[in-house]
C-alpha cells in the first residue's frame, strides 16, 4: 500500500472546544468503552464510523473531524480503505491494532498515521495521541516505537546511515531525536529534559533542516538509519 501523508490540523484555540473524533470502527469493535471520559479535558465524544467509512465526508461529520482513530485487526488493508474513503480530508489519523509485527508498523507509519499496539497503552495516552496529532506528531505506543526501531537496525548499512545522521546533530538535538523517536511529543520532550516546549519545537525546526526532513515522522525515520526515500522494511518505497 502507497500511504498518504496527513498533516494534522491545528489544535482547537478556544480551550472550551473539545477535539472530535471519528472512531473509524464497528461500535462492538472498539475496546475501550471508558474512553473518552466525560471529563477528557482535550477529547469530546467520539462517534463511530464503520466501513466503508463514507459518513466522514457525509452529513454532520462532514468537514468537522479534528482526528481519525482507526481500530483494525489487518491495519494493511483497512488503512488504505480509510484513506481512500477519506480524499482530500487533512484529518490525521491513528491506529490500533493488535499487530505488532514490522510491516504493519512500517506499512502505517510510512503513511504518516501514528500506531498504538493493543494492551501497549492507557486511556490517557490514547488522548494524548489525539492531541498530538492536531500538531502533526506522528504518535507511537512503546511496543510499535521498538518494532519501528529494530526493523531499521536490519536494514543494510543501517548503522552506517545512523551515525551519519547522528554526526549532524548536536548533543542536544540528539537527546531531543531520541526521545521524538520513541513516541514523545514536544511538550513531554520538554519535561524530560527541562525545557519549555517552545525550545523543543525550534529544536525540532532546525533537526528537520540538517536532515533534510519535512517533519517528525521523516526525522525519525532518518534517524533510525532509513536512506532518504525509504522506509525500515521497505526500500525503494517513497515517503509521502
Amino acid at each position: 500500500m502507497t500511504g498518504a501523508r496527513r498533516t494534522g490540523a491545528a489544535a482547537p484555540t478556544d480551550p472550551s472546544r473539545k477535539l472530535t473524533v471519528a472512531l473509524a470502527c464497528a461500535e462492538g469493535d472498539w475496546p475501550h468503552d471508558d474512553w473518552p471520559a466525560p471529563d477528557d479535558p482535550y477529547v469530546g465524544p467520539a462517534q463511530h464510523v464503520p466501513a466503508p467509512y463514507r459518513a466522514l465526508r457525509e452529513g454532520p461529520l462532514r468537514g468537522a473531524v479534528d482526528v481519525v482513530v482507526l481500530r483494525c485487526e489487518e491495519p494493511s488493508a483497512a488503512f488504505a480503505e480509510l484513506l481512500t474513503a477519506m480524499g482530500a480530508m487533512s484529518a490525521p489519523v491513528i491506529v490500533v491494532s493488535p499487530r505488532r509485527d514490522t510491516e504493519a508498523v512500517v506499512e502505517v507509519f510510512r503513511g504518516g498515521a501514528g500506531y498504538l499496539v493493543e494492551g501497549d497503552y492507557c486511556a490517557c495516552m490514547l488522548s494524548s495521541a489525539v492531541v498530538a496529532a492536531t500538531i502533526g506528531h506522528t504518535y507511537l505506543s512503546p511496543t510499535a516505537s521498538v518494532v519501528l526501531r529494530e526493523a531499521a537496525r536490519r536494514m543494510p548499512d543501517g548503522a552506517e546511515a545512523t551515525e551519519r545522521v547522528r554526526a549532524l546533530l548536536s548533543p542536544r538535538e540528539r537527546e531531543i531525536m531520541e526521545l521524538l523517536s520513541t513516541g514523545l511529543g514536544a511538550q513531554d520532550i520538554g519535561l524530560r529534559l527541562g525545557l519549555s516546549e517552545k525550545t523543543v519545537r525550534n529544536n525540532l525546526s532546525n533537526i528537520y533542516a540538517k536532515l533534510d526532513a519535512r517533519g517528525g515522522t521523516e526525522a525519525v525515520l532518518r534517524w533510525l538509519g532509513a536512506p532518504h526515500g525509504d522506509a525500515p522494511g521497505m526500500q525503494g518505497s517513497p515517503i509521502h
